[in-house]
């Protein structure tokens, strides 16, 4: 896969889904659970760092590195009765990052990513279908300024206790 990070091929692919799926993972493992060398484990992760792939520490992704150039925000207002069912149908879709149950102008809000516009299109409409689904508002990122971080936070506790 071609992307702005240059060449993703599969054991590229395979070795970010073991990561996301086993942080914790050691180099040993993932080498083993691939089927390639420890050696190869390394220079991979290297690149994938050096490239922005992998960000983080090694543990979190570009989704544009893999073709999701697009990202979501979508606020939803939904039947009440219909809330369990709606955030399970959520759950369901790859394309959903996280959600959460918010009060103020809408009852759920969730970040999505999607290939392009007409992906994201897709993603939208089945959303929307959803039954309990009222309406739907959704605000495009157009650039990351702050990744999501949770050091400052530690450090302030650290430095309260």
């Amino acid at each position: 896969m071609t992307n702005r990070h240059g060449v993703l091929d599969a054991s590229d692919l395979q070795l970010l889904l073991r990561l996301m799926n086993e942080p914790r993972a050691q180099i040993n493992e993932l080498a083993d659970s691939l089927g390639v060398a420890r050696n190869t484990v390394q220079s991979r992760l290297r690149r994938l760092m050096r490239s922005g792939v992998l960000r983080d520490g090694g543990r979190d992704v570009d989704l544009a590195a893999i073709g999701y150039d697009v990202l979501a925000f979508i606020t939803m207002e939904v039947d009440h009765r219909e809330l369990d069912s709606v955030i399970a149908a959520l759950g369901r879709s790859d394309h959903v990052l996280e959600v959460f149950e918010t009060s103020g102008r809408g009852d759920v809000w969730c970040r999505i990513a999607a290939r392009d516009t007409h992906n994201l299109q897709q993603v939208l409409r089945s959303i929307l279908k959803l039954r309990g689904v009222i309406r739907t508002e959704t605000s495009l990122a157009l650039s990351e300024h702050i990744p999501f971080r949770a050091g400052p936070l530690v450090q302030r506790t650290v430095a309260d206790a």
